[in-house]
């Protein structure tokens, strides 16, 4: 057991339970984000996935509003910033990549995330874990200072922005590559492949529109003290979420003019099965027609008594036929 002060209050934390949680604390010590065994004033607290009684934990230790903890969780909240007493929070849409079950096909798609800002803390909360909070969290990213708390918001959502174009880019290159393999033969595959795609980007459109707006607001706020570097950052912020917006849009557009492309080749394709068959129909109703009325027990028909002359007959139609349908295409 170990004993956490904080404020007024006095809270014993299990050690064992603490390692096992998904409740991180880091520290910035000598210019490198650290992990601490427990919280102090400027301390980033990350918090991945927790169970109910992790939840209940950070609410009564950190005083947090519980609502704003509950949204953070939430995979359908949406995009925004709000405020209550000395606490603001801000939830904003960050872009996911994953490999299907089957090991097949990349999954490309948005989860919220919520950052809680105190007068003593940062708290970021996921419902799964991310590479944005492992970069930071593994010293990779450089200048992170946890102590200043507006400025390492920024950069979060800064990494935020630049993590969508990096997807972006490799949604284009997958749909290329698909584009070729399309090319050579369609399978079935390649094209849920191509729809997955674009149903990503109708989510990373939709998601950043809703993070521009967010951090329009947040550049107007009056609760978070913004300095003069921490406005430049946040417009650097801007730039790239419009830069992604933009990215996005154009290849979903690309995107789409390629699914209808394909469309119109596959129903040209099976036009074409079709007129052959048509043909081959008409081809062999001939001699299935003659055969028939010989077959009868019919008088007076011509070349009843020579069978071979009536097969000879039956061809010379059917040539007829086959070379009047290919003069007319």
């Amino acid at each position: 057991m170990q004993i956490l002060k904080r404020d007024s209050h006095i809270y014993l934390i299990n050690i064992e339970w603490e390692e096992n949680a998904m409740i991180k604390y880091y520290n910035t010590v000598n210019n490198i984000v650290v992990e601490e065994n427990a919280p102090e004033d400027g301390s980033w607290i990350s918090v991945i996935a927790p169970t109910e009684r992790e939840i209940n934990y950070i609410i009564n230790t950190f005083e947090l509003d519980a609502g704003f903890v509950r949204s953070s969780l939430d995979e359908e909240e949406s995009s925004r910033i709000e405020n209550e007493d000395d606490q603001t929070l801000i939830i904003v849409d960050y872009a996911v990549a994953e490999v299907d079950t089957m090991g097949k096909a990349v999954l490309f798609y948005t989860l919220p995330m919520g950052i809680i800002i105190t007068k003593k803390n940062v708290i970021t909360i996921s419902i799964k874990d991310n590479n944005i909070i492992d970069e930071l969290s593994s010293g990779m990213i450089k200048n992170i200072n946890t102590n200043f708390k507006t400025r390492f918001v920024l950069q979060l959502l800064f990494r935020i922005a630049t993590r969508f174009l990096t997807y972006l880019k490799q949604i284009d290159k997958l749909t290329t590559f698909t584009e070729k393999q399309l090319h050579a033969t369609m399978k079935n595959q390649e094209l849920i492949q191509l729809l997955d795609l674009g149903k990503a980007l109708v989510y990373f459109s939709t998601s950043l529109k809703a993070d521009q707006s967010t951090l329009n607001r947040l550049f107007k706020s009056h609760n978070i003290r913004l300095y003069e570097e921490d406005r430049d950052l946040l417009e650097d912020v801007l730039i790239e979420v419009k830069q992604a917006i933009e990215m996005s849009q154009i290849y979903s557009q690309i995107v789409n003019g390629m699914t209808e492309g394909i469309g119109a080749i596959i129903n040209n394709n099976m036009n074409t099965v079709i007129r052959k068959l048509t043909v081959i129909t008409i081809l062999l109703a001939i001699p299935t027609i003659i055969f028939s009325f010989y077959g009868m027990n019919v008088e007076h028909l011509p070349l009843v008594g020579h069978p071979i002359y009536s097969i000879l007959f039956a061809f010379a139609g059917t040539g007829i036929v086959a070379f009047f349908l290919k003069r007319n295409n």
